[in-house]
C-alpha cells in the first residue's frame, strides 16, 4: 500500500467525500444545523466540505459519519461505482489524514450490498489517532487484523497491545484510539459489520 498520496489523488477524493457527506445528508433529510448538532462539528467546517474546500482529518469525518448514522468507511465510498461484487486493486483510492499521517483505502465494492466493510490502515511510526465518539445510533462491530507492526487499540479505557496476525474484536461503544509507538510503520485490516446503515433518529 503507498504511503504517499499524489495531490491529483487528494483531490479527486475530497470531491468524492464532498459529494458523499451532501448525498447522505439530504438522504436522511438534515439540514446543515442539523448535522452540525447530531455531529458536534461546526455547520461552517461540514459545508466546507461538501464543497470540496477542506481537506477534513479523520477525526472530523468520523464525527459526521457518526452524526449522518453511518460508518466512517461508507463516507470514502464512490457513489458513481458500479454495484459489483468484485473490488479491484486499481479501483482503489488511498487517503491521508492530514492530522495522523495515516493512509486508508477501502477494501470492499463500492455500493455492493453488505453488511461488511474491510479498509486497509497503514499507520506510520509513531502515529496516534483517537476518535471522540461514544454511543452510536446504530450497532457496529469491528474487527482489527494487524498485517506488520504493533498496534495500540484503546477502547473506552482499556488499551490492547496488538502485534502480527493480532486480531481484536470490539464493538464501537465507546471512543476509541489507534497509536504506532514504534519506529516502523504498522499495516493492518479493519472489519466492519453492523445493521444496515439508516437515517438517525431525530
Amino acid at each position: 500500500m503507498p504511503e504517499r498520496v499524489s495531490a491529483p489523488a487528494v483531490s479527486d477524493i475530497n470531491a468524492r467525500l464532498a459529494r458523499r457527506v451532501r448525498a447522505l445528508r439530504t438522504e436522511h433529510g438534515l439540514t446543515l444545523d442539523a448535522l452540525a448538532a447530531r455531529s458536534d462539528v461546526s455547520r461552517s467546517m461540514i459545508s466546507l466540505v461538501e464543497r470540496g474546500e477542506s481537506s477534513p482529518t479523520a477525526v472530523v469525518l468520523e464525527k459526521i459519519a457518526t452524526g449522518l448514522g453511518v460508518s466512517l468507511a461508507t463516507l470514502f465510498d464512490d457513489a458513481s461505482a458500479p454495484a459489483d461484487p468484485v473490488s479491484r486493486a486499481d479501483e482503489r483510492t488511498p487517503w491521508r489524514d492530514p492530522q495522523s499521517g495515516y493512509v486508508r483505502r477501502n477494501i470492499s465494492p463500492a455500493n455492493f450490498p453488505s453488511p461488511i466493510q474491510i479498509v486497509e490502515i497503514l499507520l506510520p511510526a509513531g502515529a496516534r489517532v483517537a476518535y471522540e465518539t461514544g454511543a452510536r445510533d446504530v450497532t457496529i462491530h469491528q474487527q482489527i487484523w494487524v498485517q506488520e507492526g504493533v498496534v495500540e487499540v484503546t477502547l473506552g479505557t482499556v488499551t490492547y497491545r496488538l502485534s502480527a496476525d493480532d486480531c481484536l474484536a470490539m464493538q464501537l461503544n465507546a471512543p476509541t484510539a489507534f497509536r504506532n509507538r514504534t519506529r516502523k510503520p504498522a499495516r493492518y485490516f479493519v472489519i466492519i459489520a453492523g445493521e444496515h446503515w439508516r437515517a438517525p433518529r431525530r
